[in-house]
C-alpha cells in the first residue's frame, strides 16, 4: 500500500492529488515546442500531477547553454504556450524554473562573460566569472520578478525559484563564492540578503494567491562552502519569507561527492530534507518539504514519507525512464514499470553540452513526434500484422521485439543464453549497478504483456527463420581477442568468462583494457561481497584515459571509488605475454612483470552476426541492429536507441509492402 504517496498535498493554493513531484530536468529541446509539449504531454497524462520544467533562464547572462528558455524574452510565449496547452489537456500542473547559472555559465552562449557574486574561478565552466556590481545584483532581481510574473500571465501553475546546485542563488549563499563586504554578503545573515531579496521580489510579482517553490540547498559537499547549519537557517528565513514549499537540492557541479550516479546507495541524502524539515518544524514554519536524488520508485518514496524524511518527494529521471511510472504504480502494475538506472548517460550527461536529451532505457523518451504509440494499447497500428523474429535479447533485441509487438505485429523473440538481458545481466552483478537487473525485469514482464514469444537456451539457425516476414538481427558482440603469448601458463579469461566465474580468478588479478567493462570489473573484483573476497586488482591500456566511454557525470565518481578500493590503474601499458608470475608489459620506464593469478581480456569487443550470411542466400529479409552491425564505441545508448529505429523501420516497410501488395491485388 502506498497510503503516503497516493494522499493529497497542498503547495501554498496549489492542490495536488498525490505527493510525487516531476523534478527539473534540462532537455536541450527548448527550442521545439512540439517535441517538449509531446513529453510533457504523455508525462502528464501518465499520472505526474505537478512538473517543474528545465530551467528558464531570467537573463542571457544566466543561461545555461544555447538551448535554455528566456522567459523574459518576447519568444517564450511562443514557445511555451503549446507545452502548458498539453500539460494542461492531460490533466497535468506545470511549475516554471527560474534559473540563472551565475559562474557556471558559459561565455560562448552568447559571447557574455559568467558573471557572480564574486571572482572565483570555476571548475565547472572553466572560467573567471565577473563580479555583479550592486546595481548588477538589483536588476538580476528584478529579472527574477519580471519572469515569475511572465510565467503567471502565459498560465504556469506556479513557479521554482532555482537556489541550489551552485548556481547563482547558491552561489551568493556559499562563503566559498562570495566574498563581497556589503549588503550582499560578508557574514551569514548577509549572504542570505540574495536568495530573500529574489523570493520577495518574486512573491510581489505574482501576489499571495501564487504558488512558489524555493530549490534551496541541503548540503553543498564543496570545502569551504556554507555549513549543513548555515543551510537549514536559510530555509528557516525562506519559509518565513513566504515560500509555499521547499525542494532540497543536493551537492554542486564542483563537488567530489557522488549524489546522484548510480553508486549512490537509494534514498542516500533523503535524511538532509529531513533535517531542513525537523529544523522547520522547530521554527514553526512547517511549510512542505520536496526531497529528492536516487529514489527510483514510488516504493522507495513511501519509505521516505514514511519516515519523516520529506512531505514529498521529486524524481526527475525515473519520468524519462517511464511518463507512466505513477499511473502504472497507481494500478499495481509496478512490475510493468521500466525503471531508472541512474547511468546518466542519455540525460545528465548529454544535458551538461548540446545534444538533446533522452533515457538509455527509454530512447523515445523526448523524441515521442519521432516514435508515437498506438492510440490506444489495446488497438494494433498495422491492419494486417505479419509474424516477425528478432534474434538476440540483449539490449538492441529487447527494445526491437518490443516496439515491433507495440506495432501490432506477433514477434518471436530469439536467445541463445538461458535468460533475456545480454551484457546487462553482467552489469546488473556489479557494486552500484544492480538496478541494471530492473531494466531485464521489465522488458521481461513488458514483453509478456505485448505478446512476445521468448525463446532461450537454443539460437536458431537460417532455416528456423525461412518463414518470418522479417528477421531482426541483435545478435550482439562478443569480447575483443587479444593474442598474448604464453597464454596457457596463466588462466586467461575474458571478460563474459570473468563474470560468470569469479571464484577461478585467485587473489591477484590483472584486466587487460580499461574502458566502462574493465571498469566494472575491476569494482566487482574489489568489493568485499565478491565471491571469494576482494582482490588486488590492476587494469591497464595503451593509451591514456582510463574510463574512456564512461560518462563524464559518473567517470570521476567510479574512478574514486575504485582508487579508494586499492585497484590500480596504469595507462600507457602495453601487454607483452603471460608468464607464471603474471603479465609482462611494456611502459614507459621499460619491461616488467605485473605480478597476477589471473588475467582478464577486456580491450573492446567486436560484432558477432552469424546469420547475415546466411540469410542472404536465402533471400530472407532482415535488418541488424546494436552490436552486431557495429562494434565500434559501442555503449547501451546506442543498443537501445537502434532497437527503437530498427523495430519502428521495419513495421513502416511491413506497412509500405502491405500496402503495396492491397494497391497490387486491387489493379489486377
Amino acid at each position: 500500500m502506498l497510503d503516503r504517496v497516493f494522499s493529497p498535498v497542498s503547495l501554498g493554493p496549489l492542490r495536488l492529488d498525490h505527493r510525487i513531484v516531476m523534478g527539473s530536468m534540462h532537455l536541450n529541446r527548448e527550442e521545439d515546442p512540439l517535441a517538449l509539449a509531446a513529453f510533457y504531454r504523455e508525462r502528464a497524462a501518465g499520472g505526474a500531477g505537478l512538473i517543474v520544467t528545465g530551467g528558464a533562464a531570467v537573463n542571457r547572462a544566466g543561461a545555461g547553454g544555447a538551448n535554455y528558455l528566456l522567459i523574459n524574452e518576447p519568444g517564450a510565449a511562443a514557445l511555451m504556450s503549446p507545452v502548458l496547452d498539453a500539460v494542461h489537456e492531460a490533466g497535468g500542473r506545470l511549475a516554471l524554473q527560474l534559473f540563472h547559472a551565475g559562474r557556471y555559465a558559459w561565455e560562448a552562449t552568447y559571447g557574455i562573460r559568467p558573471t557572480a557574486p564574486s571572482e572565483i574561478y570555476s571548475d565547472f565552466s572553466r572560467c573567471l566569472p565577473r563580479a555583479l556590481t550592486s546595481r548588477e545584483v538589483e536588476d538580476t532581481v528584478g529579472d527574477f520578478a519580471a519572469g515569475a510574473a511572465a510565467a503567471r500571465a502565459l498560465g504556469f501553475d506556479a513557479v521554482e525559484i532555482m537556489g541550489s546546485e551552485g548556481y547563482l542563488i547558491n552561489q551568493f549563499a556559499s562563503p566559498l563564492t562570495n566574498r563581497r563586504q556589503d549588503r550582499w554578503g560578508g557574514d551569514p545573515q548577509r549572504r542570505q540578503s540574495f536568495p530573500l531579496a529574489v523570493l520577495q521580489a518574486v512573491r510581489e510579482a505574482v501576489g499571495a494567491a501564487y504558488p512558489v517553490i524555493y530549490r534551496t540547498s541541503g548540503a553543498d559537499f564543496v570545502t569551504g562552502s556554507s555549513t549543513r547549519e548555515e543551510s537549514r537557517d536559510l530555509a528557516v528565513a525562506l519559509a518565513v519569507a513566504g515560500a509555499d514549499a521547499l525542494n532540497i537540492g543536493i551537492g554542486w557541479h564542483e563537488s567530489r561527492v557522488p549524489t546522484v550516479q548510480g553508486l549512490v546507495p537509494h534514498g542516500r541524502w533523503m535524511e538532509i530534507a529531513g533535517g531542513i524539515r525537523t529544523a522547520l518544524a522547530a521554527a514553526g514554519q512547517p511549510v512542505p518539504v520536496i526531497g529528492s536524488n536516487r529514489i527510483n520508485s514510488l516504493e522507495l518514496a513511501e519509505r521516505s514519507l514514511a519516515a519523516g524524511h520529506a512531505d514529498l518527494v521529486s524524481m526527475a529521471r525515473p519520468f524519462l525512464a517511464d511518463a507512466a511510472i505513477v499511473a502504472k504504480t497507481r494500478r499495481g502494475e509496478s512490475n510493468l514499470v521500466n525503471t531508472c538506472i541512474a547511468c546518466n548517460e542519455a540525460c545528465i550527461d548529454r544535458s551538461l553540452g548540446a545534444e538533446p536529451v533522452s533515457c538509455l532505457v527509454n530512447p523515445r523518451a523526448g523524441r515521442e513526434t519521432e516514435f508515437p504509440l498506438p492510440l490506444r494499447p489495446d488497438r494494433r497500428r498495422v491492419s494486417a500484422p505479419v509474424r516477425v523474429a528478432v534474434v538476440g535479447a540483449g539490449p538492441a533485441g529487447m527494445q526491437a521485439a518490443a516496439t515491433l509487438a507495440q506495432w501490432g505485429h506477433p514477434v518471436d523473440l530469439y536467445e541463445r543464453d538461458s535468460s533475456i538481458g545480454g551484457q546487462f545481466q553482467l552489469a546488473g552483478r556489479v557494486p552500484g549497478k544492480e538496478d541494471f537487473l530492473q531494466t531485464i525485469r521489465y522488458f521481461r514482464n513488458e514483453l509478456a504483456r505485448l505478446g512476445v514469444r521468448v525463446l532461450t537456451g537454443a539460437p536458431p539457425g537460417a532455416g528456423d527463420l525461412a518463414g518470418y516476414a522479417h528477421v531482426v538481427l541483435a545478435t550482439g558482440v562478443l569480447p575483443r581477442p587479444v593474442p598474448l603469448p604464453g597464454a596457457g601458463l596463466l588462466p586467461v579469461l575474458d571478460y563474459r568468462q570473468a563474470f560468470a566465474d569469479v571464484e577461478r580468478l585467485g587473489a591477484r588479478v590483472v584486466i587487460v583494457g580499461a574502458g566502462g567493462i574493465a571498469v566494472d570489473l575491476s569494482r566487482l573484483l574489489s568489493d568485499p561481497r565478491a565471491p571469494g573476497g576482494p582482490r588486488n586488482v590492476t587494469i591497464l591500456r595503451r593509451g591514456i584515459r582510463i574510463g574512456e566511454g564512461i560518462g563524464p557525470s559518473t567517470r570521476w565518481a567510479v574512478l574514486q571509488d575504485i582508487r579508494a578500493a586499492g585497484v590500480r590503474t596504469l595507462s600507457g601499458t602495453v601487454p607483452l605475454s603471460v608468464t607464471p608470475k603474471g603479465l609482462r608489459v611494456r611502459d614507459r620506464t621499460g619491461g616488467r612483470i605485473l605480478p597476477a593469478d589471473a588475467v582478464v581480456l577486456a580491450a573492446g569487443q567486436v560484432p558477432h552476426n552469424p546469420l547475415q550470411a546466411q540469410l542472404e542466400d536465402r533471400g530472407t529479409a532482415f535488418t541488424v541492429a546494436g552490436g552486431a552491425l557495429d562494434a565500434t564505441g559501442l555503449n547501451a545508448v546506442r543498443a537501445f536507441d537502434q532497437g527503437l529505429s530498427a523495430g519502428t523501420a521495419v513495421a513502416r516497410l511491413l506497412a509500405c509492402r502491405t500496402r503495396s501488395q492491397r494497391e497490387g491485388s486491387g489493379r489486377g
